[in-house]
């Protein structure tokens, strides 16, 4: 990441007077204003930690306010040692460095009280609201990044930033409801995707949840909404994929370790089927502008740039196949597999969601959130069916079958060949997720 600080602005304090703050920049895009003093505090803690011969020198302070050529010359000099702290190994990746940066984005978890062990356990993201009252996901939030400038650059009112769970698993949501402001935060998103249709209920259901929600029991009410189909997906917008043919229309969700299918054919008959994200060898974001057929000469800008999602999945023993979704919402698919990814091996390994947090920041400060979607690096090497430990993992596979949708809620399964098999990561089967 590139850190630059290509402005100043002068504001004023809480006692209303002046100071001068200083912007700081990830990858041209700003993410905090901070003063000389919060800098100086930084540089503190890391001589404090690290000693003073490994710690860029900093901007001296000053006895009398500065003039604007003065303010100009710290400006540079402040850039140059975030560059500096930055690129040293030791100092970038430290987590004083880390949680410094981080503060824009923790500043919205204390305007709500929420203690600093349930910070990772969040996010904000940005959505389009519709006029009907729902929502689209644009994008996840970067670690780093300012929530008010980055709605209201937008300059348009069906922007909004809301905060949602950023686990999977919802077995941790138990830590969650232990805290107030965390059950609050849980309840108010539970209650909204069922509103909005996310999180399938039917009248029996509706009713007991009716009944929960008038007693105010909050957490009941989370037990049995988590025993429901879809809880905790994310559902995205229409789209197109080429699965089990091209050029069907499909809505897709994510959640459970698994991104779900809801299919209609060209026959307008609708599937449904879920790809265990445990099964997908590695996965890809493409884009590409498609070719103007306008006269000669006119601005290729008018073109829609087309995203693309490709997955590769192990359909069945040793058959491997390509699965892509057309999508503006590729890239935060991209982002939900990973982020999916990431908590299984943390799981794995023994660790916590709050060890996650802080390895995805950083992992930020490496890379931005789109890079890391895009060049998503393979789970496994190229398969090769007389390799043993692909051998290994095929024998550790159930299969599964694109089922019919009807009334009924009924499963009928279809073709033997369109929706089979699950895959594992190396070291991770299905007896241990």
């Amino acid at each position: 990441m590139h850190f630059s600080i290509p402005e100043t602005e002068t504001r004023a304090g809480d006692g209303g007077a002046a100071y001068v703050a200083y912007n700081i920049h990830v990858n041209g895009v700003l993410h905090c204003r901070v003063r000389y003093s919060q800098l100086l505090g930084l540089h503190e803690q890391l001589r404090k930690e690290y000693g003073a011969n490994v710690v860029p020198a900093f901007p001296p302070k000053k006895i009398f306010t500065l003039t604007p050529a003065e303010v100009e010359q710290r400006r540079e000099q402040l850039e140059k040692y975030m560059q500096a702290v930055r690129q040293d190994p030791t100092l970038g990746g430290s987590e004083t460095f880390n949680s410094f940066l981080r503060k824009a984005q923790q500043a919205v978890a204390s305007k709500l009280d929420l203690p600093d062990d349930l910070v990772g356990y969040f996010s904000l993201f940005l959505v389009r609201e519709t006029k009907d009252g729902a929502f689209s996901f644009v994008r996840k939030l970067q670690e780093f990044e300012l929530p008010y400038v980055s709605v209201t650059s937008l300059h348009n009112p069906e922007f909004r930033i809301i905060l949602r769970k950023s686990y999977w698993d919802s077995s941790y949501d138990d830590d969650v409801m232990e805290h107030r402001v965390g059950l609050n935060l849980l309840y108010a998103q539970t209650v909204s995707d069922i509103e909005h249709g996310w999180i399938l209920v039917n009248k029996e259901q509706h009713r007991q949840l009716k009944s929960l929600q008038e007693k105010v029991s909050k957490k009941e009410f989370i037990r049995l909404a988590q025993t429901l189909k879809y809880y905790g997906y994310l559902k995205f917008d229409p789209c197109v994929t080429d699965f089990p043919e091209k050029g069907c229309h499909v809505v897709v969700s994510a959640g459970n370790n698994e991104l779900n299918f809801q299919v209609r054919l060209p026959s307008e008959q609708m599937k449904e089927g879920s790809f265990k994200v445990t099964r997908m060898r590695c996965w890809r974001v493409t884009s590409s502008v498609p070719m103007s057929n306008g006269p000669s000469g006119s601005s290729p800008g008018k073109s829609e740039v087309k995203l693309e999602l490709a997955f590769e999945y192990l359909m069945s023993k040793d058959r491997l196949q390509w699965v892509t979704i057309t999508s503006p919402q590729a890239i935060m698919l991209s982002i939900c597999l990973q982020s999916m990814v990431d908590e299984l091996m943390v799981k794995k390994s023994g660790g916590s969601i709050r060890k996650m947090f802080r390895r995805r920041v950083n992992g930020a400060l490496r890379r931005s959130d789109s890079q890391q979607a895009v060049k998503s690096p393979p789970l496994l090497d190229s398969p090769d069916a007389s390799r043993e430990p692909m051998a290994k993992l095929s024998s550790k596979l159930t299969s599964v079958s694109l089922r019919g949708i009807s009334h009924s809620s009924s499963a009928n399964d279809v073709g033997a060949n369109d929706f089979h098999g699950n895959y594992a990561f190396e070291g991770i089967g299905d007896e241990d997720l």
